[in-house]
Formats: C-alpha cells, structure tokens, sequence
C-alpha cells in the first residue's frame, strides 16, 4: 500500500471523526429535549435543532461518500455501482451492520437537502432523532 493512499485514508477517516464529534457534541445537547414546536418561533431552540440535522446530514454524508466508497474501492477496484450496491458490499466486507438501514440514513440525508414545510421539518427532525444512535454506535468502532 502506497504512501499516498495512506495518506488519503487517513484524511478521509480524520473527516469523518470530526464531524461524527460535532454530531455527537450535539445529540448530547438535544437527546433529551422535545423536539421544538415549529409554530412558536423559538429560534434560539431551532437553530440548535437545525445544527444537528445539518450534522447528521454532513456526519452520514462524508461517511459513506468517501470513507466507505474509498474502503470499497480498495477491496474491488473495478466497483462502480449506485449507492444501494455501495452500502450492499459494505455490509458484506463488515464495514458497515445492516445496508437497509444506511439506505433510509442516506435517504434521510436527501431529505434534509431538500425540506421546505414546516411539517417536513417537524418529520426530518423525528427521523433524526430516531436515527441519531445507530449512528453514533455504528461509526463509534472507526474513531480508534
């Protein structure tokens, strides 16, 4: 193994820690608390719900984009599938416990890309909630 590729890595996993850490500074602030009323315009209250949203996003985003494509590209160099196939041989190599689950995580992940309605706010920050702790045991073993 080359110099270079461990260097890249080592980079993409150092990413991925620290946004799990900011993801996690945040769960620990919020698990909790009752996810806010979108009507009553605390933003205080929002802002922090809105910080780990984007984190959960970010965190599950560089995570899978990069760490697990650049594992899975080192154990099958001619890979070249959808997300879907990613998260497949993902959980076949032990990389990552149940590819169903990462598949709604990273439907989730589109979600929060794209939510417009307060009600869709509301049902992101639930799912985020739901979602959170797998999340953070899951990626807790690559932090080492």
């Amino acid at each position: 193994m080359n110099q270079n590729y461990k260097e890249l890595a080592q980079a993409y996993k150092n990413d991925f820690v620290e946004a799990l850490n900011t993801l996690e500074f945040s769960w620990l602030k919020l698990k909790d608390q009752k996810i806010p009323d979108l009507n009553k315009k605390n933003l205080n209250e929002l802002e922090s719900w809105e910080a780990l949203t984007s984190r959960f996003a970010r965190t599950t985003d560089i995570f899978l984009t990069k760490y697990i494509r650049f594992l899975v590209l080192e154990l099958d160099p001619g890979f070249r599938g959808e997300v879907r196939d990613l998260l497949d041989k993902a959980e076949k190599a032990n990389l990552i416990s149940n590819a169903d689950k990462w598949m709604s995580i990273r439907e989730l992940r589109n979600q929060i890309a794209h939510e417009y309605s307060k009600e869709d706010l509301a049902n992101t920050f639930q799912d985020v909630v739901r979602l959170t702790p797998f999340v953070l045991d899951e990626l807790e073993r690559f932090k080492s």
